[in-house]
């Protein structure tokens, strides 16, 4: 082979090199994972609730427990209906294995009187911290 040849064929054989994708792939679902596993999920309540509007309202932790009060009166849960007679129980089981807060969102059209039981079903559930949701004005 003369030199002619040679230099030829280091330029065919560089024009053929490729990046190598894998580790950039790796690297990527690395962090895809990370991010799913680090994610918090907030678990709605499943239904829309007309909030009432508060000027002291601030935000709270993402680690809540949610419960929804409708304008029919039902008390709901992760989608399903409780009553007002399920808030125990259910609060009880869910604040076993660590104390969090409870939310309320309560339909404007709510009365005092559901309002207050619900929250009486809570405190007798243990639940130590008990709030009401509002829409800031």
């Amino acid at each position: 082979m003369n030199m002619h040849s040679r230099i030829e064929q280091k330029f065919e054989d560089a024009g053929k090199q490729e990046i190598d994708l894998a580790p950039l792939l790796d690297v990527v679902f690395i962090l895809l994972i990370f991010f799913i596993v680090t994610t918090v999920f907030v678990r709605e309540t499943g239904i829309e609730v007309d909030k009432p509007t508060a000027i002291s309202s601030k935000k709270l932790e993402k680690s809540v427990l949610l419960l929804a009060i409708s304008h029919r009166g039902e008390v709901i849960y992760a989608g399903s209906n409780i009553g007002v007679k399920g808030v125990r129980s259910t609060l009880m089981h869910l604040i076993k294995k660590r104390e969090r807060p409870l939310v309320i969102q309560a339909d404007k059209k709510v009365s005092a009187e559901l309002l207050v039981n619900v929250i009486d079903q809570a405190k007798l559930a243990g639940v130590s911290s008990v709030s009401i949701a509002t829409v800031n004005e």
